[in-house]
């Protein structure tokens, strides 16, 4: 018998339309029909639930590999299906049958009302985000709705007909179908014929008013045909290119680790209705900073594990992104609800450099720190930094030889050492310091107060999460609660850490970087120092920078947040607008990266390879259009003065990212002049 088929679903549509309309019903299969699978084997969803179910059972004391949950599954599942087939034609199996029986074997006595459907939701979960609809097939449907066809979905699947609902809801697809029908309900299937027979006496159908449409030429189509359906068979060239260009990387990944993060990335491709255009900006997001950003949310899950960590504390305005890419990711990277509490904590370095003042004073290292910035120059811009009043100081300042203009930095006209040194002695001078502590005590003041407030000082171990990259804002955070008792373990985790100046680590402060750190040599890693602004822009919360605590005369406290309507308020603005796009692609890839993560069962250090082919191909040989696309324009640096350093400062040394677009087109060997001389400074760090 020859079977009605079609190479393009342009073509079934057609001819499917001009048909329909001598036809009252139509039905259609499920899978690999009206909805997609991202990956080539559906099989291959089990495995993210069998980790789960370990893990549960681990949780409950019940010591078992995730293996060996889904040897047990397997072996269930085919007791029932042998069982079935003894009484039916067709050897089919149902889920909540077969699965409560797989638990309560795995569990025993541990198990428990409501961990069938624990289990069935997480499932659901992984095999919604492995699906897509079918653009024209769903506009085809829409039409036939409208013209009041009956219409239905017919599956031979595990899943009864109620869980179907569930993803046919998931697509958007349950207001256009009249029922679905699986087989999984009464083992009467497509394969059979019987599952044709027994939609047709159920709802009273007409065969000669019948069309059918699936992928299957045996169950959709032959039998289909037998019955006296005309039956439509969809195959679909490129659809099957596509699966086994997901099989390569898949099965490569599996002995090659670069292959790894190229299966993640495949897996998180848009389909279908989702490939829509998009700006350039919104796909590097999408593609390329996002997967960094995933991958470095699923390793602080790990850390927070194995640290015991019960809360994590994301600093603004980077860590504006990272939340809500965690919230993205962790219901599929963290099924069992183990992750640790989040919270955004504002703060700032200009917020938190006065407050980390209160107790401990103004230390060497931080005015080593805030002279950093070639924009810094003087005291002034000490005291603006630390939120100091000049005047005070004026006294002490003549006592030690200086003047509030007198030249501190290096990098500025004037500059002679023994004025630094000078500075140094009445760093150590007490009335200098008294006055110090005395100006910045309300900001610390009101600093702990805030943290009280939200429950920081409750918890034994906590984590604060940083873009990075010298680590300032963890330095002076904990230097401002330092004093107190009743503080926790606190674990800083940046995204990269360049480690400048050395970090005072103790049994309750450490830091780490976790894509970078200086102290680990990774040379793809430290790709990062050529465009740090731009992932700090690129992660930027929308809310203007908080420039530090108040107290306030009724007792509370309040946070005080930069104006935004003054030059640079606008630039920042012009800047949050421009990068939109790329931070809506970061965000959009969170649930996708942590799905294709999830069910691929890799972490950072397995996609690590190609996280490193990715930093050095972006960031040190990207094309020249991408990088006069992605790079930022304005950058607030609320630490840096606007004092000009002298002229010869800086001369010679340009970043790759500084090229006009120009000499990055007509330099071929620019980038490879560039890259030789990050690796000669990463060496001889």
């Amino acid at each position: 018998m020859k079977l009605q088929t079609f190479y393009s679903l342009k073509t079934l549509v057609k001819e499917g339309r001009r048909r329909a309309e001598k036809k009252d019903v139509i039905t259609f299969d499920l899978f690999d029909t009206l909805l997609v699978r991202r990956i080539h084997d559906p099989d291959l969803v089990k495995l993210p639930v069998a980790r789960f179910i370990a893990t549960l059972a681990q949780s409950h004391g019940v010591e078992i590999g995730w293996q060996q949950v889904q040897a047990v599954r397997d072996r269930v599942e085919q007791e029932q299906r042998d069982e079935t087939g003894t009484r039916f034609d067709d050897h089919e199996a149902c889920y909540p049958v077969f699965m409560e029986k797989t638990l309560r074997e795995i569990f025993l006595e541990k198990y428990w009302d409501g961990l069938l459907q624990e289990v069935t939701g997480y499932e659901l979960k992984m095999e919604n985000s492995m699906l897509v609809p079918r653009k024209e097939l769903v506009q085809w449907l829409d039409e036939l709705k409208k013209k009041e066809k009956r219409l239905f979905i017919i599956s031979d699947m595990y899943l009864p007909a109620s869980h179907l609902k569930v993803l046919v809801a998931y697509a958007g697809l349950d207001g256009l179908v009249d029922d679905v029908i699986s087989s999984a309900d009464t083992f009467l299937a497509k394969a059979s014929g019987r599952g044709f027979e027994f939609v047709q006496k159920k709802y009273s159908l007409e065969k000669e008013k019948w069309l059918h449409i699936g992928d299957n030429g045996f169950s959709d189509g032959l039998r289909a045909e037998e019955f006296g359906i005309e039956a439509f068979i969809i195959k679909d060239p490129g659809e099957s290119m596509r699966k086994s260009i997901v099989k390569r990387y898949v099965n490569y990944s599996d002995g090659r680790p670069f292959w790894r993060g190229r299966a993640l990335q495949q897996l998180m491709a848009p389909l279908e209705g989702e490939n829509s255009p998009r700006p350039d900006l919104y796909i590097e997001g999408y593609n390329f900073i996002g997967p960094l950003i995933g991958s470095f949310i699923q390793e602080l899950i790990r850390k927070c594990r194995e640290n015991n960590i019960t809360k994590v504390f994301f600093l603004s305005r980077e860590g504006h992104t990272f939340k809500k890419y965690w919230e993205g990711a962790v219901p599929f990277l963290c099924p069992d609800n183990s992750q640790p509490e989040i919270e955004y904590l504002y703060v700032s370095r200009i917020a938190l450099a006065g407050a980390c003042c209160a107790h401990q004073g103004l230390t060497k290292t931080n005015v080593d720190i805030a002279f950093l910035p070639a924009g810094n120059r003087d005291f002034h811009d000490v005291c603006r930094i630390f939120s100091l009043d000049v005047e005070p100081f004026q006294t002490i300042l003549q006592e030690h030889g200086l003047e509030t203009e007198t030249c501190l930095s290096h990098v500025h006209d004037g500059y002679d050492p023994e004025n630094r040194k000078k500075l140094n002695t009445m760093l150590g001078n007490v009335t200098f310091q008294e006055e110090v502590k005395r100006q910045t005590q309300p900001s610390g003041r009101a600093l702990e107060m805030y943290l009280e407030d939200i429950g920081y000082f409750e918890h034994d171990n906590v984590a604060i999460v940083d873009i990075g990259w010298l680590g300032t804002i963890p330095r002076f955070f904990n230097e401002a609660i330092a004093h107190r008792k009743d503080r926790p373990c606190c674990f800083s985790y940046l995204f990269g850490a360049t480690r400048g100046i050395p970090y005072p680590q103790d049994d309750k402060n450490r830091l780490e970087g976790v894509m970078y750190d200086r102290d680990r040599f990774d040379l793809a890693a430290s790709t990062l120092f050529y465009a740090r602004d731009l992932f700090e822009e690129a992660c930027r919360a929308p809310h203007p920078t908080l420039n530090g605590y108040r107290l306030k005369e009724d007792g509370g406290y309040e946070l005080e947040f930069r104006k935004t309507d003054d030059a640079i308020g606008r630039a920042e603005l012009e800047q949050d607008q421009y990068f939109a796009p790329l931070q809506q692609g970061i965000i959009d890839s969170a649930n996708r990266f942590g799905a294709a993560s999830a069910l691929l069962g890799y972490d950072l250090q397995d996609f690590k390879p190609w996280l490193n082919y990715l930093f050095v191909s972006k960031l040190a040989f990207p094309k020249s259009r991408e990088i006069i696309n992605i790079r930022h324009r304005n950058h607030l640096d609320d630490f840096h003065g606007s004092k000009k350093p002298r002229k010869d400062f800086g001369q010679g040394i340009r970043s790759l990212w500084e090229y006009s677009y120009l000499q990055l087109r007509l330099n071929p060997l620019l980038r490879l002049q560039l890259f030789f001389r990050h690796l000669r400074e990463r060496i001889n760090e």
